[in-house]
């Protein structure tokens, strides 16, 4: 985040932010009634262009599921437009307080005003919903925006800046392409809020860039969510979930499920249940229009080599290829592989796995379950499979993270009555729904006073009847 960066990138980024302050000044915030309108025009548009959102996708990853793109990244965002367009008037309204009984017949209230000019910073893996679905709460709570999509999926950057500069004039949003150079220049801008999606590398750097003008940040960022599958659950049950989880966008999801804990007696039976459920699911993998290649050559290179790595540690390797395909390293797919004996040195252990890679780790009691989790830096995810409720709420009281869904996997990210967004290493603030419209407003306080009042009581001079008031006040 320190390099230098060339002057025209800065004054380019600045312009646009120059544009947005100005109309800031002169206009204010967004209107409801242009929140209302660009919140609806956004989803229409987003719906409209499904298909070529679709198309670039699978560009840019070289294969990409039509349908993945359209239910992962297309519809959580319009279902996010369309919430925030029909609920933000209430999260606009003024909420009273109490006041303590000495300051009445004062009023208190709490309302929220929008920041300012905010700041996205967008990511490769699902870049239209990543990069969108902070833009309803940031719309919905009033801000101007500008918004960094990534450079790792140009085709998508550029219908997203298409698409957005239809729907919004730029001193309202804008979108700004460029690599990484462009990306650490926005990360320095005097901003009023910077949200973030990435990982927790180039967090550090990004909230590092940020504080050098005191700017807030919302990080999103990723790590090592665990699955963990208690002896009550069904073996066969929780391979389909967790297969589903995993294999879901050839398993480039910051909230996939990054390692699976299953009872030790357990281990062989979940080893041959997640074989078969993945063969049910994928029968095909070369040519399968539902199986998502990696992204890039760097990924995929990484990928093959967290394999060796544990390979040449002893672990045991399992190749998941139903219809013994041979693949074309050009087309950059990966065959499911499932993990079992790896060490805790391992690389595959230490770095989150961003791809169809499971290693699958015996536990002897859930305690040893519960002590292997939060020894590790706190995950934006955790799966758990169990039907005993008093053991369920066990686990939760005993492990730390951004969010948890209990018999499934993914689907606590597409509620937008629940805030999303990580812990510790996995990041720090939250969106969604009411909780995006909080992240992107400023609470304010307001104290009314009444026209007769007590307040004279407090001022000076001072003497016996303070001593009286304070006497009564701390006693």
């Amino acid at each position: 985040m320190h390099d230098a960066v060339p002057n025209p990138v800065k004054d380019r980024l600045q312009a646009c932010l120059a544009a947005q302050r100005v109309a800031l000044a002169e206009h204010g915030p967004l209107t409801p009634e242009r929140r209302a309108e660009g919140l609806d025009a956004l989803a229409k548009a987003l719906v409209r262009r499904a298909e070529d959102f679709a198309a670039a996708v699978a560009a840019d990853f070289g294969h990409r599921s039509v349908h993945e793109t359209k239910l992962a990244d297309v519809y959580p965002v319009v279902a996010a437009l369309r919430h925030a367009r029909k609920h933000f008037r209430t999260w606009m309204k003024p909420r009273r307080r109490p006041i303590d009984w000495m300051f009445q017949p004062g009023r208190g209230s709490v309302r929220h005003q929008p920041l300012g000019v905010v700041g996205i910073i967008g990511p490769w893996n699902y870049p239209v919903q990543l990069t969108l679905s902070p833009l309803a709460g940031a719309l919905a709570a009033g801000n101007r925006v500008m918004i960094k999509p990534s450079e790792i999926t140009p085709r998508t950057s550029a219908l997203l800046e298409q698409v957005v500069g239809q729907v919004f004039e730029p001193a309202e949003v804008v979108v700004v392409q460029g690599g990484p150079d462009v990306a650490k220049a926005f990360a320095r801008l005097k901003l009023d809020h910077l949200l973030f999606t990435g990982s927790t590398a180039v967090g550090r750097d990004v909230m590092r860039a940020a504080a050098e003008n005191l700017v807030p940040v919302t990080l999103e960022l990723g790590g090592k969510s665990p699955a963990l599958v208690l002896a009550d659950y069904s073996i066969d049950k929780a391979a389909e979930r967790i297969a589903v989880g995993k294999l879901f966008n050839a398993g480039q999801t910051c909230i996939a499920p990054d390692y699976v804990l299953v009872p030790r007696e357990s281990r062989e039976a979940f080893v041959a249940a997640y074989r078969q459920a993945v063969s049910r699911l994928y029968p095909s993998l070369a040519g399968n229009p539902d199986y998502t290649a990696i992204v890039s050559e760097r990924h995929y290179t990484r990928l093959n080599r967290l394999v060796a790595d544990a390979r040449a540690r002893g672990a045991g390797i399992q190749e998941i290829n139903p219809a013994g395909e041979t693949f074309d390293p050009v087309g950059r797919k990966i065959a499911p592989v499932v993990l079992t004996g790896v060490p805790d040195d391992a690389l595959v252990m230490g770095e989150e796995i961003f791809g169809p890679i499971l290693p699958v780790i015996a536990y002897d009691d859930v305690d040893a379950a519960c002590r292997f989790m939060v020894a590790r830096p706190h995950p934006l995810a955790l799966y758990l499979f169990g039907r005993d409720r008093t053991l369920v709420n066990r686990v939760l009281a005993r492990t730390v993270s951004g969010g948890v869904a209990i018999n499934d996997t993914l689907l606590h990210c597409v509620q937008e009555e629940l805030p999303f967004g990580g812990v510790g290493a996995s990041g720090m603030g939250a969106y969604h729904g009411e909780a995006g419209f909080r992240t992107f407003s400023h609470a304010r306080s307001v104290f009314h006073q009444a026209r007769f009042n007590g307040a004279g009581m407090t001022r000076p001079p001072y003497g016996g009847r303070m001593n009286r008031l304070l006497s009564m006040l701390l006693r």
